[in-house]
């Protein structure tokens, strides 16, 4: 019941700032776009959001290829729709659905949980990182042909630097970070394996789960293919969601650069770190709005165009991830 409680205030803090934006920009204006979207434009915006979805898999299926062989392209794509279902579930979007999914993943290829979460840690890293590497040099050449604000590259660029920055310091630091997980870890797993009854969980058995978890991450040094492999899958989902609001918007009589979209993508994922399920509301109000600033689209337009793609993503998160969930073990047998 309590996370239904949580999940319901989410829903409704999200909802709320999604309201008080439309408000803001004029409700009527919003529904006249809207209303005025033609079906081709919104079957297509279906189609690319599906695909999206779809491709995601591509990543899945590199991260977890050194898992004992991995999962088949079908199971991949699978748990790809299924990852979507828990980044609206669960309260901070896809920041806190990866340690969901990891048990997933740790079943399905008769891993350790903390191996699971090692090598997804890193295709999430991998996908931020070149996706938002691409967003600075679009921003950048836009820029250099006096399309596009300033101030984005500044925010694109730190933002780039800061995640640099991060990777950097958790390589140096590693041996410090991984004590320190320890330190943290123990008295948590040793609360919950009693609160549920299993074998107690003391600090030589944490300080296993943490090597192994870092084992399977540095692993990836030697597998430069599955990186680029979790990369290419990253920046072809940013291009098909920013296809489908380019279409969106182009429906609604307001046309925009494709590759500005493109370079938009990954800036409103800062509102993943906001506790409301599947980011709703904040990341709409940051997607539109940088629209608004950056392309000089209209708010009421920016703000159809963005509900209709929106729309599509959380029906097909919702829909389809539903049934993906149906199929997968959390337990082993």
């Amino acid at each position: 019941m309590h996370r239904r409680v949580r999940f319901l205030l989410g829903a409704l803090l999200g909802g709320s700032a999604l309201g008080g934006y439309l408000w803001f920009v004029g409700p009527t204006a919003v529904f006249e776009r809207l209303s005025a979207v033609p079906r081709w434009a919104v079957a297509v915006v279906a189609v690319l959001i599906l695909a999206e979805a779809a491709v995601d898999g591509i990543g899945v299926w590199a991260s977890v290829r050194p898992l004992n062989g991995g999962l088949s392209g079908s199971r991949s794509v699978l748990f790809a729709f299924a990852g979507d279902f828990f980044d609206v579930f669960s309260p901070a979007g896809p920041v806190s659905s990866e340690p969901i999914m990891a048990q997933f993943f740790a079943v399905a290829t008769g891993t350790d949980y903390s191996e699971a979460l090692g090598v997804r840690s890193v295709a999430k890293y991998v996908k931020s990182a070149a996706q938002l590497l691409l967003s600075v040099v679009l921003v950048a050449l836009l820029l250099a042909g006096g399309t596009a604000p300033r101030s984005l590259l500044v925010t694109l660029a730190g933002a780039a630097v800061a995640l640099a920055l991060v990777g950097i310091a958790l390589v140096l630091a590693r041996d410090l970070l991984a004590r320190v997980a320890v330190a943290a870890l123990t008295p948590v797993a040793a609360a919950l394996s009693g609160l549920f009854g299993t074998e107690q969980y003391g600090r030589e058995r944490v300080a296993a789960a943490v090597n192994r978890f870092r084992t399977r991450a540095a692993a990836f040094r030697d597998a430069p293919g599955l990186v680029a492999l979790i990369a290419v899958g990253g920046l072809l989902e940013q291009c098909l969601t920013a296809s489908a609001l380019w279409v969106a918007l182009s429906g609604t009589g307001s046309g925009v650069a494709l590759v500005a979209v493109i370079a938009l993508i990954p800036l409103p994922q800062a509102a993943s770190v906001v506790p409301i399920p599947g980011s709703v509301g904040a990341y709409d109000l940051l997607l539109a709005g940088a629209l608004v600033a950056t392309t000089g689209v209209p708010a009421a337009s920016a703000a159809a165009g963005v509900l209709v793609v929106r729309t599509f993503e959380l029906v097909v998160s919702l829909a389809g991830g539903g049934i993906a969930v149906a199929f997968l073990r959390a337990r082993r047998p």
